[in-house]
């Protein structure tokens, strides 16, 4: 089954009761049973909802996985991951990073004795200087939040299995539809599927998925102990959300990649990152383990005053400056004191995340009026 036809039709069928094509809303906290322990497979919904199992059942299907569990956000996801864990074991990840998993790795994990080695992943063998007895996990994002690092996922892949360690890739900025890490060695994918999965800026929500059965069962019975749960509504807007990933996302790369030629030579530009640029580095790798290169994009201004970068981000009109990612409508954001503040500036700074840097999520507007929107917020 192609790519499109999955996500409208994977893990979701007509209600048997009715013939209603979308998937009920069951709106219910428990089920009736038919006597002590009898029941129809349902017994409290902070275990099992039938719109959230239809839902889990289409985002493993879109990440050719196995399993799926839905948390209420991407931290939550995030969280359940890291509960894997105990006091005294280590974890490899980069050093661009979303700004919320560095603070829930800093600021919530260390204090129970997690270490975390933030190190340049663009370069997959150096992860292995950080290898010792105690190390558990490599978590990688790919393309990263926000200067847009291309991690290549078969080395991590390779040197994760060979020391016997499990590999996360966080997938919240390529999607499904452009990138499956499960395809090329990850152990677990993230998503933030708040972004691109839901993908109308009316949803929070995250997801793990894995081909594990012991990993999936883990995931599960940390998500019934802790209730990080996603409600069933939020489940059906997602299912109806995915049914277009694929027409939104062929949008998204068309807009970004004319965004990001219309701004590569632009006199207020000092720096662009984008995948899709032979001369960004990890090109090639970005070639062969995307099917495309996607619309977020960031760029460096040239004035790179405080006041400057402040004003442009608010002189947009199309654009709407606020957090997130992967919605319909454009979106800018100011990294260095919206998603990534909880990261230390002289941290920040070494990867590039500076205060005149801009985070662009392209959206699926007409073009024509993206581009004019950037040509008169520049000037």
């Amino acid at each position: 089954m192609k790519f499109g036809t999955k996500a409208i039709h994977a893990g979701v069928h007509p209600d048997p009761t009715t013939g209603a094509i979308m998937t009920p809303i069951f709106q219910t906290s428990t089920y009736v049973q038919e006597s002590p322990g009898t029941n129809k497979g349902y017994g409290y919904a902070r275990g099992k909802n039938p719109t959230r199992e239809a839902l889990q059942d289409n985002i493993a299907a879109l990440e050719n996985g196995k399993h799926c569990v839905c948390f209420s956000s991407g931290m939550g996801a995030t969280d359940a991951v890291m509960k894997t864990l105990r006091p005294g074991d280590e974890v490899i990840t980069g050093d661009d990073l979303y700004g919320g998993s560095y603070r829930i790795f800093t600021k919530i994990y260390e204090a129970f004795g997690i270490k975390f080695h933030f190190i340049d992943l663009t370069d997959a063998n150096n992860i292995k200087k950080y290898i010792n007895s105690n190390t558990k996990m490599i978590w990688a994002e790919t393309p990263t939040n926000p200067t847009m690092q291309i991690i290549d996922i078969v080395a991590c892949a390779e040197i994760s299995k060979t020391n016997n360690l499990t590999l996360v890739v966080d997938n919240t900025f390529a999607s499904p539809y452009l990138q499956n890490p499960l395809d090329l060695g990850a152990d677990i994918v993230m998503h933030s599927v708040t972004k691109y999965l839901g993908g109308h800026s009316d949803v929070v929500m995250g997801a793990l998925i894995t081909n594990d059965d012991a990993i999936h069962e883990k995931l599960y019975f940390i998500l019934n102990s802790t209730g990080a749960n996603p409600g069933p509504m939020d489940c059906f807007l997602v299912i109806r959300g995915i049914k277009t990933l694929h027409l939104r996302m062929e949008r998204h790369c068309f807009n970004g990649r004319k965004v990001a030629e219309y701004l590569k030579n632009h006199p207020k530009i000092d720096k662009i990152y984008w995948p899709g640029f032979p001369e960004h580095p990890n090109h090639e790798i970005a070639k062969k383990q995307m099917r495309d290169f996607g619309g977020m994009i960031s760029i460096v201004l040239k004035d790179k005053t405080i006041e400057n970068t402040f004003k442009v981000a608010s002189s947009f009109k199309v654009f709407s400056l606020a957090e997130s990612l992967g919605g319909v409508e454009s979106l800018i954001n100011h990294p260095a004191t919206m998603t990534h503040g909880a990261i230390p500036k002289e941290e920040r700074e070494k990867v590039g995340v500076v205060d005149s840097l801009l985070r662009l999520s392209v959206g699926v507007e007409d073009i024509e009026d993206i581009l004019a929107d950037l040509e008169q917020a520049l000037a």
